[in-house]
């Protein structure tokens, strides 16, 4: 990750990887060597495959999921992150009459606080790249830019950074 990610970015210095089947955070040095890494692989909580599943409990499409949170004009406070009880909390509000928007911002919300956990524990400092296909989402954008209270970068193509890196590295380019 880290080589494709200076590939692209020769500034970063960490890196925020959510994907469909776990999240993790890369802190990099000057020189693009990584000083600490952490993963979350245990479970689906915090990871592509949470959003998915509650963007189906809620009635959306992924494509459309970050763009409806974005238009709530505030959030619900979802309490667990594990996926079966948040489908669950979820499945309750959609039947106490619970604006749909406001349960996905609030999601959106608990992924950010995860996610924002993680970078901090890896010493979130300098450019911030975030990586892995809930980069595509913009509610999961500006909702981090909204916690780190700075700029992210999301690379056009965001869930090929790792691949990217990996070309590189076999290729013996780096």
């Amino acid at each position: 990750y880290g080589v494709g990610a200076r590939m692209l970015f020769p500034n970063v210095r960490t890196i925020l990887d959510i994907g469909g089947q776990d999240s993790k955070t890369i802190a990099l040095n000057e020189n693009g060597k990584i000083t600490k890494f952490e993963m979350n692989d245990r479970c689906a909580a915090g990871t592509g495959k949470f959003l998915e599943i509650m963007a189906h409990a809620l009635g959306f499409g992924m494509d459309e999921f970050g763009v409806e949170a974005l238009k709530a004009t505030k959030d619900l406070h979802i309490n667990s992150m594990c996926t079966v009880f948040a489908e669950s909390e979820v499945t309750s509000l959609v039947a106490k009459g619970e604006d749909r928007r406001e349960i996905a911002l609030g999601l959106h919300r608990s992924v950010v606080r995860r996610a924002v956990g993680m970078l901090k524990r890896v010493s979130c400092n300098g450019n911030i790249l975030f990586a892995g296909g809930v980069a595509k989402n913009s509610c999961m954008c500006s909702l981090l830019e909204d916690a780190l209270e700075q700029k992210i970068t999301v690379p056009q193509n965001p869930q090929m950074v790792g691949a990217l890196g990996a070309a590189i590295l076999a290729g013996g380019i780096c």
